[in-house]
């Protein structure tokens, strides 16, 4: 087999391949064993058909057909690997030459990995925010906390912010009710905003045993974002009484023996989580900084084909959650065009960020240990909310191994760069990496993490 390399464009690579007829044989072989086994010819038991028979009650024509279907993608695949190219997308078959007895010529379109030169990524320098525990911030935690222990007491005033009323609430359309939409006994926070738009100023100033309706609009089901009329009844207001924050309360809500202790590891809390965003902006902004010193072509088709699947995920999404497009985007003040160029810059940059990373790897000679990928599926099967043991079957069966391989391998190449960026903040302060991982991630390694917040639930009391 002969094979060369037109490179169309810095994405873009054609194959034209040459196959002397000879080469065919093994695929014309396989062949006639796979029709034989198809056809019924009398005198003959099936699969013992001999070829001239074939050619006869077949044809020919269709017998080089079947063994050209065998043969090119093997075709293909062996000389991508002579011309050192990384595929991206199925190609573009072309057969430009072929009759019996004769040389196969086919060529091969297809998006291709771009070449890159790698930017020098071992002094990178970046800013992020400093680390600031406000008062107000610890007095939050702390009135979350209390309002985890409180009390409910049944008062016999209106209704008000913060009270938790139970209600009955039906919703009608044009006087029939709405599929899904009444509920009878339900406790609800006032001012929560948990509920339909209106709720909460209908609840506002209502008294036990009263009633009032009001026009909103479903968020989900057939009629959502159309108005309905609802009406709902309020039977009970209970008054929130908070424990007050003393020495008492810290043994009853935590392991510790005071209320200075306990508020002094709610700030020590609120710190390990600023440091984490802190961490997980250094590595965006370092990942940043060196995407924007290198030049990385991206092909378009691929582009294209994974915003379509995007798009497509977002909507199923948006779909689960009972929202519509037009809904989503009024409630996070976006245009289309503002959404769809969002999205496409995420993609470009993602895209890109492999790319990059994954030549930083090939140049670093970076690979990956069983404990390295048994840990980044542990991880990925806690995000998804999945058992690991289900989690891990699934990728094996469906040939997802390879995927997690490349994940961990990216995530070691920003490691080592984030590893060797120089991190300050805005108050001009050396910034410690430790919460970043050996594989680009940012947090404490599964195991730790799990015992940590094994080690860190709160006592209820229960």
């Amino acid at each position: 087999m002969k094979s060369a390399v037109e490179t169309l464009n810095p994405t873009r690579a054609k194959l034209t391949i040459e196959v002397e007829f000879e080469e065919l044989k093994p695929s014309l072989d396989a062949a006639y064993q796979r029709i034989a086994k198809q056809v019924n010819v009398p005198g003959f038991r099936k699969g013992k058909v001999p070829p001239a028979v074939i050619d006869r009650q077949v044809g020919r024509g269709a017998v080089l057909d079947e063994a050209i279907n065998d043969a090119l993608p093997k075709l293909y695949v062996q000389a991508l690997q002579e011309n050192d190219l990384q595929p991206l997308a199925q190609p573009e078959i072309d057969i430009t030459k072929f009759a019996d007895n004769e040389a196969l010529e086919f060529t091969a379109e297809v998006d291709v990995r771009p070449s890159i030169d790698l930017p020098k990524y071992d002094d990178l320098a970046v800013e992020v925010d400093a680390i600031a525990i406000a008062d107000e911030d610890v007095n939050e935690q702390v009135e979350h906390l209390r309002e985890r222990f409180a009390t409910l007491n049944e008062v016999e005033r209106a209704a008000q912010d913060g009270d938790v009323v139970t209600i009955d609430l039906i919703a009608t359309k044009d006087g029939e009710t709405v599929e899904g939409g009444e509920v009878t006994g339900y406790s609800y926070k006032v001012g929560s905003g948990d509920m339909l738009d209106g709720v909460d100023e209908a609840l506002t100033g209502l008294s036990a045993g009263e009633e009032k309706s009001f026009v909103s609009q479903l968020l989900g089901g057939d009629l959502a974002g159309q108005d309905v009329d609802v009406l709902v009844k309020l039977s009970a207001v209970r008054e929130q009484e908070l424990p007050a924050f003393d020495d008492e309360f810290a043994q009853t809500a935590s392991e510790f023996d005071t209320a200075e202790e306990l508020r002094e590891d709610v700030k020590t809390r609120l710190e390990r989580g600023k440091r984490l965003e802190q961490a997980a902006a250094a590595r965006d902004a370092v990942l940043e900084k060196l995407l924007d010193s290198a030049e990385i072509p991206l092909p378009e088709a691929t582009v294209e084909a994974e915003l379509a699947g995007r798009r497509e995920e977002v909507e199923q999404q948006l779909g689960f959650a009972g929202m519509t497009m037009e809904q989503y985007l009024d409630n996070e003040k976006q245009t289309i065009d503002e959404f769809e160029g969002e999205l496409e810059k995420r993609v470009r940059d993602a895209m890109a960020a492999q790319f990059l990373l994954d030549e930083v790897a090939k140049t670093e000679e970076l690979g990956v240990e069983q404990a390295e990928l048994s840990e980044h599926l542990f991880r990925r099967a806690q995000q998804s909310g999945q058992n690991p043991d289900d989690f891990i079957k699934h990728m094996v069966e469906h040939n997802h191994i390879p995927e997690m391989v490349a994940e961990v391998v990216r995530g070691k190449a920003l490691a080592l760069i984030v590893e060797g960026a120089k991190v300050t903040d805005t108050n001009g302060a050396h910034v410690e990496l430790k919460n970043l991982r050996p594989d680009g991630t940012i947090g404490e390694p599964a195991a730790e993490a799990a015992e940590a917040a094994e080690a860190e639930e709160p006592t209820d009391g229960s």
